[in-house]
């Protein structure tokens, strides 16, 4: 696990190359998990004006792709400073100012943070499960944070490459209904099938 600060570094460094060379640097799911989401907000029909937060938006693209899709009313988050530098940065290369991007830890959201139609989380929980101080309780924290910020009836979208469906079956459970599963790629191990990733969505109860 990667605690905050080295996030904190990487992001610096994604933060310098993209000055160099205008490059936003890693994308941690690749653009498949991107377009299985908006694919998915599309064939909902979700409309264009739902408030939509990023949890953990880390280079901001995904917020980049949707504004492209229409979307108007989005907001990322993310603990790191840094992060969100480096956001800013990409968001005015695209000229997509509409975009509100936010330090915010998402374990002890502001008052603000309130009221979404769609919640979108790449990799956040899975960073927070793999947090050695106190993981069980943090995920807990998640789930109320979620809970809280997320309006009756709203989406939730999570993409995680550590948990089951299973398993996110269980940490969502109180509060929160699987709506689906959206199709990720395979992988074979010694003849066994599995998911390297696992995308669900969830509606708030």
């Amino acid at each position: 696990f990667t605690p905050s600060s080295s996030w904190d570094a990487a992001y610096e460094r994604e933060l310098q190359t993209f000055q160099d060379v205008g490059d936003a640097g890693e994308i941690w799911f690749g653009e498949e998990s991107m377009i299985r989401i908006i694919r998915w907000l599309e064939k909902q029909k979700v409309p264009l004006d739902s408030s939509v937060l990023d949890i953990g938006t880390g280079n901001g693209v995904l917020l980049i792709e949707l504004a492209k899709s229409g979307y108007t009313n989005l907001t990322g988050i993310d603990y790191s400073p840094s992060a969100i530098r480096l956001s800013e940065k990409v968001r005015e290369k695209e000229g997509m100012s509409n975009i509100k991007l936010k330090v915010e830890d998402f374990l002890a959201p502001s008052a603000e943070l309130s009221g979404f139609g769609i919640c979108i989380d790449k990799g956040t929980f899975d960073a927070i499960s793999l947090n050695p101080d106190n993981a069980v309780g943090k995920r807990k924290q998640y789930v109320r944070s979620l809970c809280s910020v997320l309006k009756p009836e709203g989406f939730f979208l999570i993409t995680s490459c550590n948990w089951t469906k299973e398993e996110l079956l269980k940490e969502f459970r109180e509060g929160f209904e699987i709506l689906e599963e959206l199709p990720t790629p395979k992988f074979c191990f010694g003849g066994r099938i599995g998911n390297s990733v696992t995308a669900l969505v969830f509606q708030r109860k």
